[in-house]
């Protein structure tokens, strides 16, 4: 079960803008801020990288703040309060219209435009999974569980956090022409399916087809068409811990059913997943199997440390590159583990098979 960090709320805002025409009216941003004081300040900012840039300031006065202003684009910022030394923060729609915000360290809220109440509406969906999430995080901690009742409880996470992403998917299903649902998009297209975000694109607003979040998107896309389940490989070649030059199809398409494993030393995931594939490797190495791991390290000692200590004797190569690595690019992997299952003939018949999943996968076709 992985602990979701809430993306409504953490991500880094998107630089998605579309043309208002530029309303005569302005926007007018009413707030409260629970806990705060009269006099204290909070901040209209914009993010620039992992920090906020300040925009405006408003001061609190009978327990409300205002701010007021022209906007000729929606665009996605945030209110921030420091209260008690800590800071208050949550993103909204900023455009023009009457725009009500409610910060609150468990329940934020913005309403009364088109992008903020359809917002509102995801955010308040996973306001109340991510709740549910964090009791049973807590309740994990309890010592006087039993090994059932933890597991029940890590069920019961994982249908949550099923949950959670079935949110998001159907908010920028509904939204997608709107540009809260391309803001959710960049934040969620990688859990999505080749066929679902070539749909999404389809959709996308022409005012937003040039952005050069979007255009990457679409390049991703159409390497994830490329290397697609049924499609041939794509080759490479990297080095081995040797620092000899080695090819993808020195191992594939040579009659071995072949995984390819994309991994790194750093990657905790990644050496969780570990003992799975050294069992299935000790199983099925002597029945036309082989594994081929793909590093994404950056120092080939931390990348040979790791391989010894995992346990890893099967095939390996990297170009050290991290996440520019020539493979994992070709190969659209965005995260890591990943896994590629490539059949005799050299043709791709699985991706993304994990634990249990894979277990059972090869199990089937290597009777």
């Amino acid at each position: 079960m992985k602990k979701i960090t809430y993306l409504i709320v953490t991500a880094a805002a998107l630089s998605i803008a579309a043309c208002t025409g530029g309303s005569k009216h302005g926007y007018t941003i009413t707030g409260s801020v629970d806990g705060a004081a009269d006099g204290d300040t909070v901040f209209l900012q914009e993010a620039a990288g992992r920090d906020r840039n300040n925009l405006d300031t408003a001061i609190i006065k009978n327990g409300s703040f205002t701010f007021e202003g022209q906007q000729d684009s929606i665009v996605n910022r945030y209110i921030t309060c420091k209260i008690n030394d800590e800071m208050q923060t949550m993103d909204f729609f900023l455009e023009n219209g009457l725009i009500t915000v409610a910060l609150s360290k468990d329940n934020d809220s913005a309403t009364g435009t088109p992008n903020n109440d359809a917002y509102q509406q995801i955010r308040s969906q996973i306001n109340t999974t991510i709740q549910k999430m964090n009791t049973i995080y807590e309740s994990l901690a309890d010592s006087t569980l039993s090994e059932e009742q933890k597991e029940a409880k890590k069920q019961a996470g994982n249908q949550l956090e099923e949950e959670y992403y079935k949110i998001l998917k159907e908010g920028v299903q509904k939204n997608i022409t709107k540009a809260v649902g391309v803001h959710l998009f960049l934040q969620s297209f990688y859990n999505n399916t080749t066929a679902e975000n070539e749909a999404l694109l389809q959709q996308i607003p022409a005012e937003y087809q040039k952005n050069e979040r979007i255009q990457k998107i679409k390049e991703f896309t159409e390497k994830q068409k490329k290397t697609a389940v049924g499609t041939h490989f794509i080759d490479f070649e990297m080095k081995d811990m040797n620092d000899k030059p080695v090819k993808l199809s020195d191992y594939v398409g040579k009659g071995k059913v072949v995984l390819v494993d994309f991994w790194a030393s750093w990657c905790g995931p990644c050496r969780q997943e570990m003992p799975n594939l050294v069992k299935a490797y000790a199983k099925y190495k002597n029945k036309n199997f082989e594994i081929v791991g793909v590093s994404l390290d950056q120092e080939a000692q931390a990348w040979k440390d790791a391989s010894k200590k995992l346990q890893i004797t099967w095939p390996q190569m990297s170009d050290l590159k991290y996440w520019n690595s020539e493979g994992a690019q070709l190969y659209a992997v965005n995260s890591i583990p990943h896994t590629i299952l490539i059949d005799a003939k050299g043709t791709i018949i699985a991706r993304g098979l994990h634990g249990e999943e894979l277990q059972n996968k090869l199990a089937e076709i290597l009777k």
